[in-house]
């Protein structure tokens, strides 16, 4: 049988538990690098959480580069707080340039140098808009706010559906994903925007979706598991887990595919810049999800009830029967003399030559 029709009867025989610890091993050094990047590197943040004064030029059916626009905007004494983008193409065209806060006659001073500069008209050609640095605070309060709450709405599910141990192991495998898909955008570098919180916990979502299905099936299959003893707990779960591979696998490809054409297709190469920032995390918090879903919620699950004295006994108990049935079924050790059985005295070796002897006629009744 195939391992592609194993994995759609859900027939596959994968050691995600036995194997744990090369998982754990492996986020560990993810994680380091992501923690790193945020420490030393840091995030670039947005106008929207830190304030500031972005400015929109009117590029279309114009040869205005981003560059030109930076060059510009570094010439009027207020340098930009990060790189230029490119918004649309054609009639929609724009280049959206970002500074700090600036006071009204201030803007209205770099908005004529920088019309003077691109050749534009300064009332049609550039628009401004700013954010002051209290309402960006405010932003930033309100979305780890509602990150907070997320979190501890999860746990409080998780705990009343399974139990306080498959809560643990989701807030693991959510605060895994978090740490990743932020390190990954600190690395790459995109710009962090209202859309990247809003992506952020739409994908918290996703990987919540998928540790929840995985854990009804741990559940199912751990149903009386004391009561039989027919398995350990971290065999039931690594069975659970194969089971849902390849719904798992599924649901992963499907939400990918479309988040990969925004990112590569959208952002990368017809240059939509503004939908670059919730591509990539979504496409970040996807992958990573459905990583840990498997890989680590489950693994964690399994180490916090093999703790549990009623689990251990049971872990005894099946390699106690293991072990006996093994015993049993082993072959006699080879080089062991055979036993010797007698069944009376052997004929003499017949003289060569000689005629073999007539056997005596049987006496009919």
């Amino acid at each position: 049988m195939s391992v592609f029709t194993q994995l759609y009867r859900g027939e596959t025989r994968f050691d995600f538990i036995g194997t744990r610890r090369r998982w754990y091993l492996a986020s560990l050094v993810l994680l380091s690098i992501c923690v790193l990047s945020m420490v030393f590197r840091g995030f670039n943040v947005g106008i929207d959480f830190k304030g500031g004064t972005q400015f929109q030029v009117q590029a279309a059916n114009t040869s205005i580069t981003p560059k030109q626009v930076e060059e510009a905007m570094a010439a009027t004494g207020h340098p930009s707080e990060s790189a230029a983008q490119q918004v649309g193409s054609g009639a929609t065209r724009q280049i959206i340039i970002k500074t700090k806060e600036l006071k009204l006659d201030e803007q209205s001073d770099v908005q004529r140098k920088l019309a003077a500069a691109l050749k534009v008209d300064p009332n049609k050609g550039i628009s401004v808009d700013s954010v002051s640095s209290s309402w960006g605070g405010e932003i930033t309060k309100k979305a780890i706010q509602g990150l907070l709450v997320f979190l501890l709405v999860v746990f409080a599910y998780i705990t009343l559906r399974f139990e306080v141990k498959m809560a643990v192991g989701a807030m693991v495998a959510l605060l895994h994903d978090l740490v990743v898909a932020a390190g990954i955008y600190s690395i790459v570098g995109f710009e962090l925007t209202p859309s990247t919180i809003v992506g952020l916990l739409t994908i918290l979502g996703f990987s919540l979706y998928d540790t929840v299905v995985v854990f009804d099936k741990v559940a199912e299959n751990t149903k009386d598991l004391l009561a039989t003893g027919r398995e350990t707990y971290a065999s039931a779960a690594n069975r659970a887990v194969n089971q849902t591979l390849m719904r798992s696998i599924n649901t992963s490809l499907i939400s990918l595919l479309p988040v990969a054409g925004l990112l590569f297709v959208g952002a990368g190469i017809l240059g939509v810049g503004t939908i670059k920032d919730l591509a990539l995390i979504l496409f970040i918090g996807l992958a990573v999800g459905a990583y840990s879903s498997l890989f680590l919620a489950t693994p964690v699950v399994v180490d916090l009830k093999e703790r549990e004295p009623q689990y251990k006994g049971l872990a005894k108990r099946v390699q106690a029967r293991r072990s006996s049935a093994r015993v049993t079924a082993e072959p006699a050790v080879v080089g062991a003399p055979a036993p010797v059985v007698r069944r009376g005295t052997p004929a003499p070796a017949p003289k060569p030559g000689a005629r073999p002897a007539s056997r005596p006629a049987r006496k009919r009744p």
